[in-house]
């Protein structure tokens, strides 16, 4: 098993690629302290971790949450003593032009992609600095690098995030914590269902999103999660400041 003895903690744990990420880190051996703000989604993914005998906890609270962040990493190194990887894949998309987007869902937007990336980074860093190791991983998209339609909001905050990461594996370098992205095309999760349910007629948009990538399907949660297994564990030792990019062809095609 590829983290056997590990400790991470997985932002968006409840659902998608959080979920299909905790269950195979579990699988490989990790304890993982899951988060997410819905607490059934997050029972959900604690009964398929049971189901593969891996172990965790898990910890409801808003990843915007400076205080929520601390408290969940400090409850961790209580319990485990470390922390090995830490995997912020909680996201929140709004859609909308500059035009259309409130400014409230501008914020929430940045508050839950950029701001719950660089709460938990903040947190988990001082960390892993001590003991000299440890793997971040962070959820950006094809589309910050493509760009996109009617999606403003999260794309830029997507953008944000592949600077941010870049700049964190550049300041955390030589303590041994490596920092990199995973930009998933369009992947089947609730959330890619609920951004073609803000559309009148969802079925042709579907379509065209599906038949933009030029593997002519959809990825799935379980795919990004092997990518991110491989940031995670050893294999990627001396990978730190990339995007990998698991988007079936998007932006190849």
């Amino acid at each position: 098993m590829r983290l056997t003895g590990r400790t991470a903690i997985i932002t968006g744990a409840g659902s998608g690629i959080g979920r299909a990420s905790a269950v195979l880190f579990a699988k490989e051996g990790a304890f993982i302290a899951l988060v997410d703000r819905d607490g059934a989604g997050l029972q959900e993914t604690l009964a398929a971790i049971d189901g593969v005998k891996g172990e965790a906890s898990f910890h409801v609270g808003d990843v915007g949450e400076a205080d929520f962040a601390q408290t969940v990493v400090s409850d961790v190194m209580a319990r485990r003593g470390r922390l090995d990887v830490l995997m912020a894949a909680a996201g929140f998309s709004c859609g909308g032009t500059v035009l259309t987007t409130d400014p409230a869902d501008w914020d929430a937007v940045f508050r839950t992609n950029v701001g719950g990336t660089w709460l938990w980074a903040r947190a988990a860093v001082p960390k892993m600095q001590r003991q000299g190791s440890g793997s971040i991983i962070t959820l950006a998209s094809q589309l910050a690098i493509a760009g996109g339609k009617g999606n403003s909001a999260y794309i830029a905050a997507k953008g944000a995030i592949i600077s941010l990461t870049r700049t964190m594996a550049v300041d955390f370098a030589t303590d041994g914590i490596r920092v990199n992205a995973i930009a998933p095309g369009a992947i089947d999760t609730p959330m890619l269902r609920r951004s073609f349910s803000r559309h009148a007629d969802p079925e042709p948009v579907r379509e065209a999103s599906r038949n933009r990538h030029a593997m002519k399907r959809f990825g799935q949660a379980e795919e990004v999660a092997e990518a991110a297994l491989h940031l995670a564990s050893d294999a990627s030792s001396f990978t730190t400041g990339t995007v990998m990019v698991v988007d079936g062809g998007w932006l190849a095609a």
